[in-house]
């Protein structure tokens, strides 16, 4: 029999805070074109490397609503990137849904790193959820599993834990190595394999709950998902899915528990995801929007950082002595937005 993915307790709030919905409605501009003497090419390094990248790069564009953030990575074509492109529009020129809790529950991120540095990263966050990656290029499962052991030590046995293997596995070895690392109580596994058919194979033949991330945000359709019984979970990423409220439709219309998390993003980028987050009827999961630590700095005075696991619901204001050591000249950057919004 599947086990049941388990719940991290609801967020409900009394609505004070009204930051994430408090922009003025506009209508987009025409064209990029228009807009790109608002826009901020920026590059960032990161702490660790992740998604194998040692920086993050993007967009930062300003509008009378606020800051959006365009940071697609290298390897999306200009047919994703309009997504990316919606959100970053939609930010700065629109309002988000009104927020329906005060605060978000949210994870720590550990990357592929060594034992001893994700049980002390774990320790350090301050939250009772974790995601560890796993399936790293040039790395062995026995390193996977000494990493999840170690996290699970700092969490203690009423943390939850989860892995992220980025769609590395075939179906065979997906269910093995899940049945292994399930001694150490796995809340789900994100993503094991590439595919919707893969992953309902594995959903099929293993007790650990199926969240589907990749198959959701690069896909055609992201609700096939569901009609293929691939997945117990949605996580979702605002950016790749075109904005706030284009993620909230894909949620509804989806009908599965959602994660919301980030793309490795600012804390202009983070606060979109924030903004969903804040607006979903339920929240079953804590989400995966505490990344902001990946980043050696940012843009803003006061980052989103949680604290003890928690996210309040706020927009940042970009700092621009702080955008001004992170800010680049970047033609190319100019150019994959103008791409991207043809």
């Amino acid at each position: 029999m599947r086990r049941v993915p388990p719940h991290a307790r609801k967020v409900s709030g009394d609505r004070s805070d009204r930051c994430a919905g408090r922009v003025v409605t506009r209508s987009p501009v025409a064209s990029v074109h228009r807009a790109q003497h608002r826009a901020h090419v920026f590059r960032i390094p990161m702490r660790t490397r992740f998604r194998g990248q040692s920086v993050r790069e993007g967009v930062l564009l300003h509008g009378p609503a606020g800051w959006g953030e365009f940071s697609p990575f290298p390897e999306y074509g200009p047919r994703e990137c309009a997504r990316w492109l919606a959100c970053a529009r939609e930010a700065a020129f629109e309002d988000w849904p009104e927020p329906v809790r005060d605060s978000v529950p949210v994870n720590t991120t550990v990357p592929a790193v060594d034992p001893a540095r994700a049980h002390d990263m774990v320790r350090r966050s301050g939250c009772g959820t974790a995601k560890v990656k796993v399936a790293e290029r040039g790395q062995t499962f026995g390193d996977d599993v000494a990493r999840v052991e170690a996290v699970r030590d700092a969490l203690g046995p009423s943390g939850l834990l989860r892995v992220d293997v980025n769609g590395a596995w075939e179906v065979g070895e997906a269910v093995r190595r899940l049945k292994r690392l399930d001694r150490f109580d796995l809340e789900y596994a994100e993503q094991p394999c590439a595919t919707l058919e893969e992953l309902a194979a594995v959903r099929r033949a293993c007790d650990v709950p199926i969240a589907a991330d990749e198959s959701i945000r690069r896909a055609e359709d992201p609700l096939r998902v569901k009609a293929a019984e691939a997945a117990d979970i949605a996580v979702i990423k605002v950016q790749p899915l075109g904005g706030v409220r284009a993620a909230l439709r894909v949620v509804e219309a989806c009908g599965l528990p959602a994660v919301v998390s980030s793309a490795v993003e600012t804390s202009v980028g983070l606060a979109a995801g924030l903004a969903l987050a804040a607006a979903l009827p339920s929240l079953p999961y804590a989400c995966g929007l505490g990344t902001m630590s990946l980043l050696s700095g940012d843009v803003v005075d006061d980052s989103l950082l949680p604290v003890d696991g928690r996210l309040a619901v706020r927009r940042p204001t970009v700092n621009y002595q702080h955008l001004s050591a992170y800010e680049i000249d970047s033609p190319q950057w100019l150019s994959r937005m103008q791409e991207a919004s043809r």
